[in-house]
């Protein structure tokens, strides 16, 4: 969704978003009360709370955006609230329904809880559905796990030692739509021989390197981009790594590259992972396994974000997105008020920095979040006693008082 740019030549007109996201003039009673040079952006937003955990973890997580609403009453969000996995099954028959996923296709971005749980077993029709769908059919083709602290404190939370920990701040870019999750394979019929084929394009490769590459340039200096691959011994790594090589030296030339072997980086990873601050580019399936190691060291689960973009969010630019904690449903805690919502909130961020470029606001959920961390306001799995609700009063308060 493109924004219209601010005027202050229309003294007699206020700008206002339609339902159908095209933004209309209204004429306006020219009166001290209305100032009609501001524009009222209302984002439509879909939230799909999810399973167990997902409703606790996203009502703070919108808290946070209301806090911004408040904050910036130029800034408006229209919250659309659905069904996905085992809620959508129980109610539906359906992971992920048809009108939900038309909404979906409509908003400017998606917010997820979680889903999933016990109770809906592993038979042909699983809450884990609905997500592998929604990104399918949303081509959500490149996800963003960033790997950092949100709060100095927290360094001692890391299974790392602190001197090896401290002043990591990478983010793992994973191809989302290819590779070996996506190819042929056939399974085991009782003949003891099964078989799974990882196909990748130039086109595909070429896409999630742009994505790499414009995520690089927004830190200034720009950040480097270390593509990950297997190229000594996997065709699909030689193309990955030859096709990387070439967009990033034609396209991004001001932009440090660097290549790693996947069993190289995983070492790499605990034992000097600073090395690899910056951008980590790589493949489907690299891209699950080493995001899961990189995720272990800031030292919980309830304190990292994600983003599944269909796009590339260059400046002036807004793509959709699926945004969620990485996180589980996690109902052996659900319920109790004591589940993190950090992951949830710094999910929020990145939904107002990637799908809707607002980095400013960005930014504030993020210091709200540092902020309200050193001051000792935190849950139970990072050492605090704090309930759920009680982080995220906190962090709205102090997003308005960032904001304001």
């Amino acid at each position: 969704m493109q924004q219209p740019s601010t005027s202050h030549r229309l003294p007699k007109f206020l700008l206002l978003r339609e339902e159908n996201s095209h933004w209309k003039l209204h004429h306006i009673l020219q009166t001290r009360s209305v100032a009609a040079n501001i524009i009222e952006m209302a984002y439509k937003i879909v939230v799909l709370a999810g399973d167990h955990c997902g409703p606790e973890v996203t009502k703070e997580a919108i808290k946070t955006l209301n806090a911004v609403s408040e904050a910036r009453p130029s800034i408006q969000f229209e919250f659309q609230d659905h069904l996905i996995g085992g809620a959508s099954i129980d109610a539906t028959g359906s992971p992920l329904t048809d009108e939900v996923l038309s909404a979906c296709k409509s908003a400017d971005a998606v917010f997820l809880g979680a889903v999933g749980g016990p109770e809906w077993g592993t038979g042909a029709v699983r809450p884990e559905q609905g997500l592998l769908k929604l990104r399918k059919e949303l081509a959500t083709f490149g996800n963003l796990r960033p790997c950092n602290f949100a709060a100095p404190s927290l360094l001692d939370n890391s299974p790392l030692k602190p001197d090896i920990a401290r002043g990591v701040d990478f983010c793992v870019v994973r191809e989302l739509t290819g590779g070996i999750y996506f190819g042929d394979r056939k399974e085991d019929t009782g003949d003891g021989y099964a078989y799974d084929i990882e196909p990748y394009s130039k086109a595909e490769i070429e896409r999630i390197t742009r994505l790499a590459g414009h995520l690089a340039l927004q830190q200034n200096p720009p950040s480097p981009v270390w593509s990950l691959d297997k190229a000594n011994v996997l065709a699909t790594s030689r193309l990955w790594r030859k096709t990387v090589t070439e967009v990033m030296e034609k396209e991004f030339p001001q932009v440090k590259l660097g290549h790693h072997l996947i069993d190289s980086a995983a070492m790499l990873m605990l034992k000097n992972p600073r090395a690899l601050n910056g951008i980590v580019v790589t493949s489907n399936l690299f891209g699950d396994i080493i995001s899961d190691e990189a995720s272990v060291i800031p030292g919980s689960l309830g304190l990292l974000p994600s983003a599944s973009l269909s796009g590339v969010p260059e400046v002036g630019k807004n793509v959709n997105g699926v945004y969620e904690p990485i996180h589980g449903s996690a109902p052996d805690i659900s319920g109790k008020g004591i589940v993190n919502p950090v992951a949830s909130i710094l999910s929020i961020a990145m939904l107002l920095k990637y799908s809707l470029n607002l980095h400013e606001e960005a930014k504030a959920v993020e210091d709200a979040v540092r902020n309200t961390i050193e001051s000792g306001v935190k849950t139970g799995d990072i050492g605090g006693k704090n309930k759920t609700s009680e982080v995220g009063d906190a962090v709205a308060a102090e997003i308005k008082k960032l904001l304001s």
